[in-house]
């Protein structure tokens, strides 16, 4: 029998059945496809072993006048700017006490109570001691005078933290006179909390008319972020905005930009700010209005005099001014172009643009009953955007239109949907593809999981083509500044394409094809020998192997009854000796079956591989 060439379609597709798919791949996990070929992807590192404390959510890298190149990165529970693998925290300050906060401890306990009139603060904050004396015993002053995490709140003017060492029969005292309390701004949710009432539940549940029990629901920290020159504004979400100075050094805490001295009329109440790029003004989204007593009104715009992070009252004289979005109940993101500010609401899209005097900017809709399924769902590459809706993914290039997605089903039905706001989506321009992070039901809280981001989905956007796999990360952001692109996850920032492993750990990649017929089906086949097209180039290793194996079933609906495995290893690396790259010339298997598919994966470290185009010989075998 004549050797058949497997030509198998590129691109991963779960919307259509196994066997109508014949002919392509159905499933793969650390897969990409380059000139419609499958690979391994690349491997990541982490840079440095420095961790940050809470889920990063905000990744922004940019380089000062003097070449410091710095990342910053904000989590549910802190703001940090990145130096040379080192974490420097400006998470801005709410308040001050000095001289008025005083500690009991309790013999035998780790737990201390401080109080503090008044004192403002949540559980989960965090508040920095100074000028506390020793209680006696081995609660110390350096004990007490460092950063804490606030444990519970008992009262208005109590509240409790931690320390390392349980307290003795000695610590009686309460520090001596009054000590220093210095607290940062609230920490916010690392997950989303869901309500009840209009909206919230299914539809038609419960009689018309019919009281709710409603209750607040709690919305994900999550932060903006944008260069003014050097410097760094920041925002965390439904909050106030906040101004990082360069030449303060990275010890320097974030202020609040209505505190420095010229301000006037600024913003408190903010959900995303921006700075763009051609005119220079900071724009607040979803923000309070000049004199609305600090009313956040979630469709109104607001942006200060050009060239200013202060002046935001408008004049005949200045360019400060206000707009409001047409449509929607609620601002959700504006993401920046050359061209344009594209804005969504909940269900409406719109462009502004900078227009001049006397208006400033102009904002006009571009399509409604349009979804983003959250903030963080989109990215710009150039002049193009790309997004994750509720139910489907959209490009816009000056028009709004829906990308065909051959894993659709996979990804919306297996989507946590009450955890959208996690989804963070990243471009990796290198390879063309555009990724989306997301939370599965599966590794849902209700499910026994973390409730983070633990899938991915990738579109090429080069070669239009669609795959997907696990991944746990949180946030994104492509190579530029910096030579790889990076990503976190649980407290680490990972270089990634590099290598070809997981961090020192062997990075476990495979792909399965649909089922194939020879015919239509109706006759047994018999395979008999496999005859490998793939290279290893790249892998860090002399002898790096795939495992390559062949299925035989009977029909689409029943179980593989037979399977043989080979591994394909390279022998012999390109040198001037060797001219080309060799590995296994064959493999003799033994399967028979009506239809088979085909299924590559490799579990060892410093492996890369790349499928091309692989041969088998198979024969028919009679009809029974």
């Amino acid at each position: 029998m004549a050797l058949t060439k497997l030509q198998i379609k590129p691109g991963i597709n779960r919307d259509v059945t196994a066997y109508s798919n014949e002919g392509g791949w159905v499933d793969g996990d650390k897969i990409r496809f380059r000139l419609g070929f499958p690979e391994k992807i690349g491997g990541w590192e982490k840079f440095s072993e420095a961790t940050y404390q809470g889920s990063a959510r905000a990744l922004k890298n940019w380089i000062a006048l003097d070449g410091s190149d710095y990342l910053g990165l904000g989590t549910h529970l802190k703001y940090y700017i990145e130096e040379g693998g080192a974490f420097f925290d400006i998470t801005p300050i709410r308040a001050t006490t000095t001289n008025g906060i005083v500690f009991a401890a309790t013999n035998g306990s780790k737990v201390i109570t401080a109080t503090d009139s008044s004192h403002g603060a949540s559980e989960g904050d965090f508040v920095t001691i100074a000028g506390a004396a020793s209680l006696g015993g081995v609660v110390t002053a350096a004990v007490l005078n460092a950063e804490h995490q606030i444990t519970s709140v008992p009262t208005a003017n109590t509240f409790t933290f931690e320390v390392s060492a349980a307290a003795n029969g000695s610590d009686s005292g309460n520090s001596g006179s009054g000590s220093d309390a210095v607290y940062q701004i609230s920490v916010g949710l690392d997950t989303e909390i869901g309500g009840t009432g209009w909206g919230a539940g299914a539809w038609a549940r419960g009689t018309w008319g019919s009281g709710a029990d409603l209750t607040t629901v709690g919305a994900l920290r999550l932060w903006s972020h944008d260069n003014f020159g050097e410097d760094l504004l920041i925002n965390p979400r439904n909050g106030a905005v906040y101004y990082w100075q360069k030449t303060e050094g990275l010890t320097a805490r974030a202020i609040e930009i209505s505190t420095i001295g010229n301000s006037t009329n600024a913003p408190s109440l903010v959900t995303q700010i921006m700075v763009s790029d051609s005119d220079r003004h900071v724009i607040a989204f979803g923000c309070d209005a000049i004199g609305g007593g600090g009313v956040q009104d979630p469709l109104l715009i607001r942006f200060s005099n050009q060239e200013s992070l202060t002046d935001w009252t408008p004049t005949a004289s200045n360019t400060a001014g206000d707009l409001r979005i047409g449509s929607g109940s609620k601002f959700i993101r504006a993401i920046q172009t050359k061209r344009e500010i594209v804005i969504w609401t909940d269900n409406s899209l719109h462009s502004m643009r900078f227009i001049g005097p006397p208006f400033t900017f102009g904002i006009t809709p571009v399509a409604s009953h349009i979804t983003i399924a959250g903030p963080n769902a989109v990215v710009a590459v150039e002049d193009i955007i790309l997004w994750m809706g509720k139910n489907s993914f959209y490009i816009y290039d000056g028009r709004v239109k829906q990308i065909p997605c051959t894993v659709k089903e996979e990804v919306f039905f297996d989507i946590n949907k009450n955890q959208l706001d996690k989804i963070f989506a990243g471009v990796n321009s290198e390879f063309g593809e555009v990724i989306w992070f997301y939370p599965s039901n599966s590794n849902s809280k209700a499910n026994g999981g973390d409730g983070q981001n633990d899938k991915y989905v990738i579109y090429n956007y080069n070669e239009q083509l669609w795959y997907y796999g696990n991944l746990k990360r949180s946030a994104w952001i492509d190579r530029g500044l910096r030579d790889f692109p990076i990503a976190t996850a649980d407290g680490l920032v990972y270089n990634h394409e590099k290598g070809y492993d997981d961090d020192g750990s062997a990075l476990n990649a495979n792909i399965e094809s649909s089922q194939i017929d020879f015919g239509e089906g109706d006759r047994f086949s018999f395979i008999s020998r496999l005859i490998p097209d793939i290279t290893f180039n790249g892998s860090t290793v002399n002898n790096p192997s795939v495992n390559i194996t062949i299925e035989g079933r009977n029909f689409p609906g029943g179980d593989y009854l037979q399977a043989d495995t080979s591994a394909v290893t390279r022998t012999a690396i390109s040198t001037s000796t060797v001219p080309f790259e060799q590995w296994t010339n064959k493999a003799d298997i033994r399967v028979r079956g009506r239809s088979f598919n085909i299924s590559l994966a490799s579990t060892d470290l410093g492996v890369r591989w790349r499928l091309g185009s692989t041969r088998i010989d198979a024969r028919p075998d009679g009809r029974r």
